[in-house]
Protein backbone atom coordinates (compact mmCIF):
# COMPACT_ATOMS: atom_id res chain seq x y z
CA UNK A 1 0.00 0.00 0.00
CA UNK A 2 2.93 2.59 0.77
CA UNK A 3 4.58 1.73 -1.72
CA UNK A 4 2.06 2.41 -4.23
CA UNK A 5 1.40 5.64 -2.13
CA UNK A 6 4.99 6.63 -3.24
CA UNK A 7 4.85 5.61 -6.87
CA UNK A 8 1.62 7.64 -7.18
CA UNK A 9 3.11 10.97 -5.71
CA UNK A 10 6.40 10.17 -8.07
CA UNK A 11 4.14 9.87 -11.15
CA UNK A 12 2.25 12.72 -10.28
CA UNK A 13 5.68 15.35 -9.13
CA UNK A 14 6.92 14.01 -12.81
CA UNK A 15 3.95 14.59 -14.26
CA UNK A 16 3.81 18.12 -13.07
CA UNK A 17 7.35 18.75 -13.91
CA UNK A 18 6.69 17.97 -17.43
CA UNK A 19 3.12 20.05 -17.57
CA UNK A 20 5.68 23.09 -16.36
CA UNK A 21 8.42 22.85 -18.48
CA UNK A 22 6.51 22.33 -21.55
CA UNK A 23 4.47 25.76 -21.24
CA UNK A 24 8.29 27.53 -21.15
CA UNK A 25 8.78 29.15 -24.32
CA UNK A 26 10.89 27.51 -27.03
CA UNK A 27 14.57 26.93 -26.61
CA UNK A 28 16.41 27.43 -30.15
CA UNK A 29 19.75 26.22 -30.50
CA UNK A 30 21.91 27.05 -34.03
CA UNK A 31 24.75 24.48 -33.60
CA UNK A 32 26.31 25.59 -36.42
CA UNK A 33 26.53 29.56 -35.92
CA UNK A 34 27.98 31.64 -33.39
CA UNK A 35 24.78 32.89 -30.87
CA UNK A 36 23.78 36.56 -31.48
CA UNK A 37 23.87 37.33 -27.73
CA UNK A 38 27.16 38.22 -26.10
CA UNK A 39 27.97 37.51 -22.09
CA UNK A 40 26.61 41.14 -21.48
CA UNK A 41 23.23 41.04 -22.61
CA UNK A 42 20.68 41.10 -25.63
CA UNK A 43 22.37 41.52 -28.59
CA UNK A 44 19.12 43.65 -29.76
CA UNK A 45 19.87 46.45 -27.03
CA UNK A 46 21.67 49.08 -28.21
CA UNK A 47 26.06 49.22 -27.51
CA UNK A 48 27.37 51.50 -24.94
CA UNK A 49 30.74 53.00 -25.42
CA UNK A 50 32.72 53.86 -22.36
CA UNK A 51 35.67 55.55 -22.54
CA UNK A 52 38.62 56.21 -19.68
CA UNK A 53 40.78 58.83 -19.42
CA UNK A 54 43.60 60.69 -17.77
CA UNK A 55 45.63 63.39 -18.85
CA UNK A 56 47.95 66.08 -17.34
CA UNK A 57 51.61 66.81 -17.04
CA UNK A 58 52.81 64.43 -14.56
CA UNK A 59 55.31 61.83 -16.33
CA UNK A 60 54.03 58.45 -15.08
CA UNK A 61 50.72 57.87 -13.01
CA UNK A 62 48.81 54.34 -11.74
CA UNK A 63 45.03 54.22 -12.96
CA UNK A 64 42.64 52.54 -11.79
CA UNK A 65 39.17 51.82 -13.12
CA UNK A 66 36.65 49.71 -12.63
CA UNK A 67 33.74 48.41 -14.83
CA UNK A 68 31.04 45.49 -13.03
CA UNK A 69 32.14 43.22 -16.62
CA UNK A 70 35.92 43.02 -16.16
CA UNK A 71 36.42 44.04 -12.26
CA UNK A 72 39.39 46.23 -11.18
CA UNK A 73 42.16 46.96 -13.86
CA UNK A 74 45.15 48.76 -12.93
CA UNK A 75 48.13 50.24 -14.66
CA UNK A 76 51.12 52.53 -14.22
CA UNK A 77 51.38 54.63 -17.37
CA UNK A 78 52.56 57.59 -19.12
CA UNK A 79 50.05 60.67 -19.75
CA UNK A 80 47.40 60.79 -21.56
CA UNK A 81 45.98 57.24 -20.62
CA UNK A 82 42.67 56.16 -22.63
CA UNK A 83 41.08 53.00 -22.51
CA UNK A 84 37.15 52.23 -24.36
CA UNK A 85 34.93 49.53 -23.51
CA UNK A 86 31.61 48.92 -25.49
CA UNK A 87 28.81 47.10 -23.77
CA UNK A 88 25.06 46.63 -24.07
CA UNK A 89 24.25 46.68 -20.13
CA UNK A 90 21.38 49.26 -18.94
CA UNK A 91 23.11 49.85 -15.43
CA UNK A 92 26.89 50.24 -14.85
CA UNK A 93 28.79 51.27 -11.80
CA UNK A 94 31.98 53.15 -13.30
CA UNK A 95 34.71 54.58 -11.33
CA UNK A 96 38.79 55.29 -12.18
CA UNK A 97 41.09 57.00 -10.30
CA UNK A 98 44.34 58.48 -11.03
CA UNK A 99 47.88 58.42 -8.36
CA UNK A 100 50.41 60.74 -9.82
CA UNK A 101 54.23 58.58 -9.58
CA UNK A 102 56.29 62.17 -10.36
CA UNK A 103 56.44 65.53 -12.01
CA UNK A 104 59.08 66.51 -14.71
CA UNK A 105 61.68 69.08 -12.71
CA UNK A 106 60.48 71.71 -14.96
CA UNK A 107 56.91 71.37 -14.30
CA UNK A 108 55.61 74.60 -12.12
CA UNK A 109 51.68 74.17 -11.78
CA UNK A 110 50.85 70.45 -11.75
CA UNK A 111 47.76 69.18 -13.36
CA UNK A 112 45.87 66.16 -13.37
CA UNK A 113 42.42 65.13 -14.40
CA UNK A 114 40.56 61.54 -14.63
CA UNK A 115 36.79 61.36 -17.29
CA UNK A 116 34.82 58.98 -17.59
CA UNK A 117 32.79 59.09 -21.10
CA UNK A 118 29.82 57.28 -21.99
CA UNK A 119 29.03 57.51 -25.70
CA UNK A 120 31.22 60.63 -26.52
CA UNK A 121 29.68 62.42 -23.59
CA UNK A 122 31.73 63.79 -20.66
CA UNK A 123 29.90 61.09 -17.48
CA UNK A 124 32.10 61.98 -14.64
CA UNK A 125 35.18 64.39 -14.08
CA UNK A 126 37.62 64.95 -11.50
CA UNK A 127 41.08 67.51 -11.33
CA UNK A 128 43.95 68.69 -9.41
CA UNK A 129 46.80 71.17 -9.64
CA UNK A 130 48.60 70.08 -6.63
CA UNK A 131 52.16 68.29 -5.92
CA UNK A 132 50.87 66.50 -3.26
CA UNK A 133 50.81 62.27 -4.85
CA UNK A 134 47.07 61.77 -3.91
CA UNK A 135 44.86 60.23 -6.04
CA UNK A 136 41.87 61.19 -7.88
CA UNK A 137 38.39 59.48 -8.92
CA UNK A 138 35.11 59.87 -10.38
CA UNK A 139 32.96 57.69 -9.95
CA UNK A 140 29.06 56.71 -10.71
CA UNK A 141 26.20 54.74 -11.57
CA UNK A 142 25.36 54.89 -15.71
CA UNK A 143 21.50 54.22 -16.05
CA UNK A 144 20.45 54.07 -19.65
Amino acid sequence: MIRYLIYSIFFIALGITLLLSAGCGDTIVNPTGPSNVNQFGDSSSQLTKIEFRVSGNADAVKVRYSIPIDGLTQTVTALPYSTTITTVSNNLLLSIEAAPISYPESVRIPFLSVQIFVNGVLFREANSSDFFFNAISASGTYRR
